[in-house]
């Protein structure tokens, strides 16, 4: 596929480098680090979206030959987001909360040039069973999930071991909605 623009991910994050990488796309990384603060009141998506916006007015212009791409990603649980834990009492107690029950992951990207930013969102359901401690004190020493929102990711032990069911795209749940990345850049002209 051959597009247009330079592409630039403002993302530290492994995961979405890795995705991006397989889906065949050249890009170069500029992490842009911005604390991840929202206004009171936001919900859901509301939250990622906001997020991922900010994410693209910190980095600053963006040259007319490029194009950035920002994400953001929250575990949302009945009422209220589970964000990247801010230390490991926090995730034991956030794997506690998701543990033999479902939550929704939701993923917002967006693209900046230098005449504007779209963002796109997708949601997943995942459907968990049932964490011992023995098991998420296994989980927190062997996998260091404080980087993740909801403090794990679908790509290790949690997914291959206790995630029984999905609904909607893996892709959005490791951080980037992949298809709306594809089907973006495609229609670029």
């Amino acid at each position: 596929m051959k597009i247009p623009y330079n592409i630039i991910l403002a993302s530290q994050s492994p995961r979405r480098q890795e995705l991006l990488r397989s889906l065949n796309i050249s890009f170069v990384c500029k992490p842009v680090l911005v604390e991840e603060t929202y206004p009171a009141g936001l919900v859901a998506n509301e939250i990622t979206e906001y997020l991922a916006k900010k994410k693209s007015s910190h980095f600053g212009n963006v040259k007319s030959k490029d194009l950035l791409i920002t994400a953001d990603t929250i575990v949302w649980k009945k009422d209220h987001p589970l964000e990247k834990p801010k230390n490991i009492e926090e995730a034991k107690k956030f794997l506690r909360e998701i543990s033999n029950t479902d939550h929704t992951v939701y993923t917002s990207v967006g693209f900046t040039t230098s005449e504007g930013t779209k963002i796109f969102t997708d949601s997943a359901k995942i459907y968990l069973s049932e964490l011992s401690d023995e098991e998420i004190d296994f989980y927190i020493t062997n996998y260091r999930p404080l980087d993740k929102a909801g403090s794990y990711g679908i790509q290790d032990w949690i997914g291959l071991s206790k995630i029984y069911k999905i609904e909607g795209s893996y892709y959005t749940i490791m951080g980037l909605p992949t298809h709306i990345v594809y089907e973006y850049l495609k229609s670029i002209k």
